[in-house]
């Protein structure tokens, strides 16, 4: 395997975990002092990286994970400061998490995340769109868009329905509360939940047994059963086009103003004071 396919990628970190031929390229979201939030040259990468492994043939099995205490934190603020009230930038924005998406479907090499710490927004995109997650039982992930005060648009619409069923997918979706790793292996939203010393094992056998597993057998089952999520693009389009029209209006600007002040939002435009 030729790690040097990758060096244009230079915000992520990729090693080989099992050695050069073992098949597993590992990568890293490799930011810990900001807790591997999502900017604009991550994203740009996340959205162009799977299409490069897809077509990577000495790549049988890929692991992802974050650096340090985090999976990814969501999108750097300043980042998201570009695109609210700026259609060119929506315009950018909508292309690649909806390349994120679509890449991962479209990636026949399996694979596994392994949710180490807090995962948000466009990382959490990413793991939950990987083909097996394995979590901390103690760390927490929440789609946080409604927070924020933009539709759920990544990834959620698409892929929580069939993991979780809509009821809960509703439920977290439009609460934006958080859950932890115990109870999104309860229903059903990542694969499996280990303690916080077990993660990084736990999802290297995975890869390990995908990528001693018959390649064809392998990708071809991953590529029928994601005919289950293609069937859900229509609806992740609307939602990701829902999402880039709030970037355009009032509440987003309001909700990253909170964020930024670490205040309650007000989304009703009025003095909360006032009688």
């Amino acid at each position: 395997m030729d790690l040097g396919t990758y060096a244009k990628y230079d915000r992520l970190l990729f090693d080989l975990p099992s050695g050069p031929g073992g098949g597993v390229l590992r990568i890293t979201l490799n930011d810990p002092d900001k807790f591997n939030a999502t900017d604009a040259a991550v994203h740009l990468q996340l959205s162009r990286i799977f299409r490069t492994i897809h077509d990577d043939e000495s790549v049988r099995a890929v692991m992802i994970t974050g650096a340090g205490r985090a999976f990814s934190a969501g999108g750097d603020l300043d980042w998201i400061s570009e695109q609210v009230g700026d259609y060119t930038q929506t315009m950018r924005v909508m292309k690649e998490a909806g390349d994120i998406v679509r890449t991962m479907i479209e990636c026949d090499t399996p694979i596994v995340s392994a949710i180490n710490g807090v995962a948000v927004g466009a990382g959490l995109a990413v793991a939950l769109m990987a083909d097996v997650s394995i979590m901390n039982e103690s760390a927490k992930l929440t789609d946080g868009h409604i927070r924020l005060g933009v539709g759920a648009g990544d990834h959620a619409v698409a892929i929580w329905p069939l993991l979780c069923g809509m009821a809960k997918a509703k439920y977290y979706l439009l609460t934006a509360d958080f859950l932890d790793g115990k109870e999104a292996e309860r229903i059903g939203l990542v694969s499996k939940a280990v303690p916080a010393d077990d993660v990084m094992t736990t999802a290297l056998e995975v890869a390990n047994k995908l990528a001693a597993g018959p390649v064809d057998a392998t990708r071809l089952t991953k590529r029928a059963l994601n005919h289950w999520i293609r069937q859900a693009l229509p609806n992740f389009e609307a939602s990701l086009a829902y999402e880039m029209l709030n970037f355009l209006g009032p509440d987003a600007a309001e909700g990253l103003a909170a964020l930024k002040e670490k205040r309650a939002p007000n989304f009703h435009g009025t003095d909360e004071t006032a009688d």
